[in-house]
């Protein structure tokens, strides 16, 4: 039996976010869209939706609730499905979360 080590370093909290992402795309153009925020932490989130080509290590900023931080894009996963493009991304160490009250404190177990 093969068991799952978490690597991550928060907590997760599932959720819908609808949040605002903007940023340039693989191509370097500037783009504007609604996605949709899951499984966030206070220091990062993954994006679902997105219709732009986006790369690991480009820089965005999400918007939620008029609150707004730099991510850096971890990875992408392009999906056949109605989720378009999925990314993983990560805050950037000194902006402040959008959905920080929103996330649990602690660190996995």
């Amino acid at each position: 039996m093969t068991v799952m080590v978490e690597r991550r370093r928060e907590l997760r909290t599932p959720a819908d976010l609808a949040v605002r992402i903007s940023g340039r795309d693989a191509s370097g153009k500037l783009f504007a869209q609604s996605a949709v925020a899951s499984s966030v932490s206070g220091g990062g989130a993954l994006l679902s939706g997105m219709a732009r080509k986006v790369r690991s290590g480009d820089l965005i900023w999400i918007e939620y609730q008029d609150r707004k931080a730099r991510f850096r894009i971890v990875w992408v996963r392009d999906s056949e499905s109605e989720q378009k493009t999925q990314a993983a991304v990560h805050k950037l160490e000194k902006e402040e979360c959008p959905w920080k009250s929103l996330v649990r404190s602690g660190v996995p177990t």
